[in-house]
């Protein structure tokens, strides 16, 4: 039985990353009073026979009080020292998305009232969470997924049941700001850029002419084996620490060229020893 505990912000998607993990048969429970969260698994696995093949979601949010989510850490050493195998997932999004989210579903934020605005709840809430996102194993910021690229996210990051690493590879452009659930950012704008070449502007770094034009410059090739020789020195670590998720971002000034070669180019070579290995084109148009 593994539990995973997915909290996050208020319109940043933790209801629909439980729909899409209903849909593959985990048992959900949302806005579990955190209080009661080790007895609730208590009662679960004394069900074990009843409960067998299925794994548990429990959904936190700002809701609980105060006192509770100070004491999450604690809440989470009770939980190991039970021996339950557990995850935490924070999802989260910026304030101009959240706020724009709330605008067009003219939902109600939870810690909304009458001397409380919308982006005075907002950054609340990001306070009253810190305690959960900083014991978090997995960020998500979904300011820019949708509803269905944010369920297939949960499905490949979240839902693959296996102990191992899993690994994506994230190109990026920093002129779209530097994504936030990231462990490790890389930045290639010294590189040669094609933006530069006419032929290949409107091109992406998947692209044969574009990987020819990278591939043959040594700074290029330099700053791959660098990246690679870092990540691989460092990859036991992460397996070592029981960690379950490892996100690399590669950022270019566009996200079109070279942090697309270069992503996609790290990806196949990790592919070679690692099952579970994605490779994710934020800012590709």
């Amino acid at each position: 039985m593994k539990l995973l505990i997915v909290s996050g912000l208020s319109g940043a998607g933790k209801s629909i990353a439980l729909q899409a993990l209903e849909d593959l048969e985990y048992y959900c429970v949302d806005n579990l009073p955190l209080v009661l969260l080790p007895t609730f698994i208590q009662q679960m696995i004394g069900g074990a026979e009843h409960w067998a093949g299925h794994d548990i979601a429990v959904g936190i949010d700002a809701r609980n009080t105060l006192p509770d989510l100070l004491q999450f850490e604690e809440t989470l050493n009770t939980l190991r020292e039970e021996g339950v195998d557990f995850e935490v997932i924070f999802l989260e999004a910026d304030d101009e998305t959240l706020l724009q989210r709330f605008s067009e579903t003219r939902r109600r934020h939870p810690l909304t009232d009458d001397a409380t605005p919308l982006i005075d709840a907002v950054r609340k809430e990001r306070d009253l969470l810190r305690a959960v996102s900083a014991s978090a194993d997995l960020h998500l910021d979904t300011s820019r997924h949708n509803v269905h690229e944010l369920r297939a996210l949960i499905q490949e990051r979240v839902a693959r049941k296996s102990s191992q690493l899993s690994i994506q590879f994230l190109s990026f452009g920093y002129k779209n700001g530097i994504p936030v659930d990231a462990d490790y950012v890389f930045d290639v704008r010294c590189l040669p850029n094609p933006y530069w070449k006419p032929e290949l502007r409107k091109l992406s770094g998947q692209s044969g002419p574009v990987r020819e034009y990278l591939g043959q410059e040594p700074d290029v090739l330099r700053m791959y084996e660098d990246i690679r020789a870092f990540l691989e020195h460092w990859m036991d670590k992460f397996v070592a620490d029981n960690r379950s998720y490892l996100s690399v971002a590669i950022g270019c000034t566009g996200g079109q060229h070279r942090s697309v070669y270069l992503a996609e180019k790290l990806a196949a070579c990790f592919r070679r020893n690692h099952e579970h290995v994605q490779v994710r084109h934020r800012d590709v148009s």
